[in-house]
């Protein structure tokens, strides 16, 4: 039995993707009335100062008259961000090279354009003054 009192189901096809510290787990299972729904788990992997380490889950259960809606919002999502960032992965934890825009050192010059200068802070200078 699981925490909250519920048999879980009887899995009836699965899939597992491994990602880094994370496994993601797709499982098909079967409700009492022997209707099909899907469950996703995340599960990360931490390790304690001792060496020793634990999981953390996480479960969503998707349920057949929320497919349709479900694989749309997925597929927009997952579409926007390939269109907006590209395949690559950009990530301090991908890439030992990866530097801020903060982090460069104050000789490098930025790659994206710079905002204009505020005129708003501008004084006004009389050259006979100097």
């Amino acid at each position: 039995m699981s925490n909250n009192g519920m048999m879980e189901q009887e899995e009836i096809f699965s899939k597992v993707l491994r990602a880094g510290r994370r496994t993601y787990f797709f499982d098909v299972r079967a409700t009492k009335a022997d209707d099909y729904y899907l469950t996703i788990t995340e599960s990360k992997k931490f390790t304690n100062d001792d060496g020793s380490f634990h999981y953390k889950k996480h479960k969503i259960y998707i349920y057949k008259e929320d497919f349709t809606e479900f694989k749309e919002i997925l597929a927009e999502m997952t579409d926007y961000i390939i269109a907006e960032k590209g395949n690559e992965v950009i990530s301090e934890r991908h890439q030992k090279d990866f530097k801020k825009e903060y982090d460069a050192p104050a000789n490098e010059v930025a790659s994206t354009p710079e905002e204009p200068k505020s005129t708003e802070s501008f004084t006004d200078i009389d050259f006979d003054d100097i």
